[in-house]
């Protein structure tokens, strides 16, 4: 039954493609954008924990990779079978200790296999299907464990704060050197650093900024809000002001 409802649903797409005009004017290129949006309204429904809309969410991703399969094979590219045949096998061969006889240790043991696996089917470097697109904090992150996978890494966490001090006393010294292309580095220098850092206590920090994101919103609202109930505008209020809001919103969990 599932797989004649997946099979329904490729059948519309197709459909979609030759009747709609909308749809028949897409490309892989025009709509990759929109793609890029699914992806992270699914992840919004993650954190929300919000399972209906991840429900929703979930369609929506599919919808996409659907779409895009069924125009790569209007121009002989691939097809939905070819799709899910190469990641089939893909999980078949990067998973030897599930499907062959392989025996690992544990989830790290699987991590290094994983990648010499990926060496062997022909990548140059370990940190190749790193996409150059993705937002540089997550980038960052990926960089990091992909080189510590194979044993490119800190062995104390200690020493990785050390080197967060480190950069950070270089960004310093470069900002009264007062070059902007110098002091770019080294900001990125300590993103880089602290990106690490983060790593090391188990943080993902894509996610941890993300959190700290919603938490501004909340409070600047919250502070918004407060100075419209006397009457002002945000832009008229004193900094003062503001941060008497800003201080009484962290008393209240709905904003932390």
């Amino acid at each position: 039954m599932s797989q004649n409802k997946f099979n329904d649903f490729v059948e519309i797409v197709k459909r979609l493609r030759k009747d709609c005009p909308w749809d028949r004017e897409q490309t892989n290129d025009s709509i990759k954008a929109a793609t890029i949006e699914e992806a992270y309204e699914v992840v919004e429904s993650i954190d929300n924990k919000d399972f209906d809309e991840l429900k929703k969410e979930l369609g929506d991703l599919l919808l996409h990779v659907v779409f895009h399969t069924v125009i790569a094979e209007e121009n002989n590219h691939f097809n939905i079978n070819d799709v899910i045949e190469g990641i089939k096998s893909k999980l078949i061969r990067r998973h030897p200790h599930v499907f062959g006889e392989v025996e690992v240790s544990g989830s790290n043991e699987v991590i290094r296999n994983w990648e010499n696996i990926k060496l062997k089917e022909g990548r140059d470097s370990v940190l190749e299907g790193v996409p150059s697109n993705l937002p540089s904090l997550q980038r960052a992150h990926r960089l990091q464990e992909k080189a510590a996978k194979v044993g490119f890494d800190w062995e104390k966490k200690d020493d990785v704060w050390e080197k967060v001090i480190e950069e950070i006393e270089e960004m310093h010294k470069s900002e009264k050197e007062e070059s902007k292309k110098n002091l770019e580095k080294e900001v990125g220098d300590v993103f880089f650093a602290m990106v690490n850092y983060a790593r090391f206590l188990g943080i993902n920090p894509e996610n941890a900024l993300r959190t700290t994101n919603e938490k501004f919103i909340k409070r600047f609202n919250y502070v918004q809000k407060k100075i419209k109930d006397t009457g002002k505008e945000i832009g008229e209020a004193t900094l003062n002001e503001m941060d008497k809001y800003w201080n009484e919103s962290k008393k209240f969990s709905e904003f932390n």
